[in-house]
């Protein structure tokens, strides 16, 4: 095995510098929501010059509209697409193999969020500039570059000569960013693997679990006067704001009453956050309405039915208190983005092997941490029935931020761990 982990390492060390290019050509491919799809043909070409068997998996509304873990973004279908390739296993070689492994899926996301004000930027969001060991770009983070790193840990291994028993998988898929309609219409149409490594920015972490992710809007009513009689009025602002400090204590209340060692801070594991805040129309007249959007965490093993319904109970205990919210309560709804939690055990035999290769690569044990956020992870575990874990360059601070960029350097420390972990998960041999 040391031979072969050489021999891994040396295959994707010779192809630096055609994988930085590639990471380049991605994030200078703008592919926001619903515009994927020419960065969606950079990789389809590279995987079919690989000798992959490439697949374009349509994401197709009728399909999916129905599945309980659909959620509607809002973004038109039309051009909506995933790039599924799979390097077929060769089958059992007749060793009498007992480690864990199986088929693989390698998973990540093109779509990228808005750059925001280009004016911010050093350079243009979409340069793909390298500067001082980083390449700079929307998307370099978040998540491109774990996208290029997983293409070219299978290049590496082919390219090295290695046979596999087992199938792997590469999704390039869309939508993950609004509630992950493109990975939810590849498992709909039946792609499947004893186990999933999606390349989130996670610094190099192991992380199997997931907080869920919930989008809500708020709305309460006021009564309008002018402003100078303002005592007979009531300022749906002001009542936002006695809601804002009720939501504030929820998260509290919801933190103390939890533990999960995989977080290293207890009170930061399903955040509640507003958003944005829309209220009046007049400078001088007391606002009759006031519209609050935020998001709002789910707890680890929480179903999306509790989580809603402690917010709800949260609001109307507030809304009780209170003489005018108590006749006119806030409505609150439901939209867009609707992430469930997902985890898998740490005892799962892909942590075992993913964790492996990363001590042989880096030297020591990885870190396994929880994730605050929302993911694809939880559509595998919830509804693919497999084992999923996020594990990938970049760190997280630099998702969705000015100035987004990854150091090339844990670019290919992933595509390293990777291609050894395919190796020795997908039985492969030399």
């Amino acid at each position: 095995m040391p031979d072969a982990t050489a021999a891994i390492v040396a295959a994707v060390e010779a192809r630096r510098d055609d994988l930085i290019a590639f990471i380049q050509s991605l994030v200078q491919t703008p592919s926001l929501p619903g515009a994927e799809r020419p960065a969606h043909a950079l990789v389809a070409a590279r995987l079919t010059t690989m000798g992959l068997g490439v697949d374009l998996v349509p994401i197709e509304y009728e399909k999916i509209k129905d599945h309980p873990a659909f959620c509607d973004d809002g973004i038109p279908f039309d051009d909506r697409i995933n790039i599924v390739a799979q390097w077929r296993g060769a089958g059992p070689d007749g060793r009498g193999e007992s480690a864990p492994g199986g088929s693989l899926i390698l998973n990540g996301h093109l779509d990228v969020v808005s750059p925001g004000a280009e004016s911010r930027w050093t350079g243009s969001p979409w340069s793909g500039a390298v500067r001082k060991g980083r390449i700079y770009g929307r998307g370099a983070c978040d998540m491109k570059s774990g996208v290029g790193a997983m293409i070219f840990a299978v290049a590496a291994l082919k390219a090295a000569g290695v046979t596999l028993e087992h199938d792997v998988l590469i999704e390039s898929v869309s939508g993950e960013e609004s509630g992950g309609v493109g990975t939810l219409a590849t498992i709909v149409k039946g792609y499947r693997a004893d186990a999933a490594i999606i390349m989130e920015p996670t610094s190099l972490k192991m992380c199997p679990v997931q907080a869920g992710a919930l989008t809500f809007r708020l709305k309460v009513r006021g009564r309008s006067v002018h402003a100078c009689i303002k005592q007979e009025g009531v300022s749906a602002i002001d009542k936002a704001c006695l809601l804002m400090n009720a939501l504030l204590g929820l998260e509290r209340d919801r933190h103390r009453a939890t533990s999960n060692p995989l977080y290293p801070d207890p009170m930061h594991i399903a955040p509640i956050s507003v958003g944005t805040i829309r209220g009046g129309n007049w400078p001088s007249t007391v606002p009759e309405e006031a519209v609050l959007e935020g998001r709002y965490g789910v707890l680890p093993g929480e179903s999306v039915g509790e989580a809603r319904q402690a917010m709800a109970e949260a609001l109307t205990r507030a809304a009780s208190n209170d003489p005018w919210l108590s006749r006119q309560p806030p409505v609150l709804e439901w939209f867009e983005g609707q992430f469930e939690s997902g985890q898998t055990p740490i005892d799962s035999p892909i942590i075992g092997v993913l964790g492996g290769c990363h001590e042989a690569v880096v030297g020591t044990r990885p870190v396994i941490e929880g994730v605050t956020y929302g993911s694809d992870l939880r559509l595998f575990t919830n509804h693919a029935g497999m084992p999923a874990v996020l594990y990938g360059p970049g760190d997280v601070h630099q998702a969705h931020a000015v100035d987004e960029s990854i150091d090339i350097e844990e670019i290919m420390t992933a595509t390293r761990v990777l291609a050894l972990t395919i190796f020795r998960w997908c039985r492969g041999r030399l």
